[in-house]
């Protein structure tokens, strides 16, 4: 396959398909511009959420704003809790001898953590995720347009009445930040985290099915962690590789000649990021999930300036739903009676992951 090609679908774009130019092009903002990030471009538009959407250098002191509260540090600091949170679910489910993941524990572990770090009402969570999957895997019971502005118009009364406050929670950090030497807008507030919203409940949510959907069908994969539960630090780098689910894109900044290719301002490029983990020249045999590559090369979280900020937290609720279940239900399969099936769009699902295992075979870990 080229390593560029075009595709008449989605409004017409680029794409890449190899782990060399996903790379290169996820940093290369001076000629692959953030401003709009996802195709059709027609809805890629709508999404004018900071910092995301604005290029380096302008959109450095609204990331710090963000990076602030998801630094290893601050993560580190509720390490605790995320484990907490994550052995009770995990708990409450093992006599039961049977769960859908993806609902079950795949949709209420990140959120809880998110809503916990921003401190908004757990009750808000189910619309704000459907705002949400409006933007990333659009059903058509809302545009796209609208889904953007039903966030923004939530967050901001939450903005504004946390502007001068002194709690420690994320959106109280990011209101009272500055932007140079003045402080934030009410718009830009509100806006700023509404993409934190966009970025919290949704991708950990859908990348936490695919990774148990391979444990649930390949019992040789668990087992290993099971036994050597020190691989599973590893084992996370290499399930981030293998799962990617995220397909950003960016905007060709001005016409040019790149790779042999005449491209045109204002063409847009998708940058697949399982195509980067799935790329022989960068992993030799791809398909196979081992915990023993030298290296596991991917672009899961981009690259360049608009590196997510949230991979770090990501690792680590990853990392911890591993250690936690396999204490405990180290043995589990998919339901023979299910059929598994996937959504697509900017980010990839697992609709449903409906597993099993014997109770007899579980442990309460205490």
């Amino acid at each position: 396959m080229p390593e560029l090609v075009w595709t008449p679908r989605n409004g017409g774009h680029w794409m890449a398909t190899t782990g060399r130019l996903i790379s290169h092009i996820f940093a290369d903002y001076k000629r692959f511009s953030s401003r709009v990030l996802f195709v059709p471009k027609e809805n890629g538009e709508h999404h004018q959420l900071p910092p995301s959407t604005i290029d380096p250098p302008t959109h450095r002191p609204y990331r710090a704003l963000i990076t602030n509260g998801l630094s290893p540090r601050g993560v580190a600091a509720i390490e605790d809790r995320i484990r907490t949170m994550a052995a009770s679910l995990i708990e409450d489910l093992r006599p039961n001898g049977r769960c859908n993941f993806t609902t079950d524990y795949a949709e209420q572990l990140p959120v809880r953590i998110f809503m916990n770090m921003v401190d908004l009402p757990m009750e808000d969570a189910p619309k704000i995720k459907y705002w949400v999957d409006q933007t990333t895997r659009p059903d058509g019971t809302m545009n796209y347009a609208d889904a953007i502005a039903a966030l923004v118009s939530y967050m901001a009364p939450w903005t504004e009445a946390r502007r001068g406050g002194l709690g420690t929670d994320l959106i109280t950090g990011i209101v009272n930040g500055k932007v140079g030497d003045r402080a934030l807008t009410p718009k830009e507030a509100a806006e700023l985290c509404a993409q934190v919203l966009v970025g919290g409940v949704d991708t950990v949510v859908n990348m936490l099915s695919f990774i148990m959907l391979h444990f649930a069908t390949h019992p040789e994969s668990a087992r290993e962690l099971v036994e050597t539960p020190e691989l599973i630090g590893i084992a996370v780098e290499e399930l981030l590789r293998r799962f990617p689910i995220i397909s950003d894109g960016r905007e060709i900044a001005g016409d040019m000649e790149f790779e042999g290719v005449a491209m045109k301002a204002g063409e847009m490029i998708v940058l697949p990021t399982v195509l980067h983990g799935l790329d022989e020249n960068e992993n030799p045999d791809p398909l196979t999930v081992s915990f023993h590559r030298s290296t596991a090369n991917h672009s899961t979280f981009g690259n360049g300036a608009h590196k997510c900020p949230g991979a770090h937290l990501a690792r680590v609720e990853i990392r911890i739903t591993l250690e936690e279940w396999f204490k405990r239900i180290p043995v589990f399969s998919v339901d023979p009676a299910a059929q598994i099936t996937f959504s697509c769009g900017v980010v990839g699902c697992v609709d449903r992951l409906p597993l099993i295992w014997d109770p007899a075979t579980t442990s309460d870990a205490a």
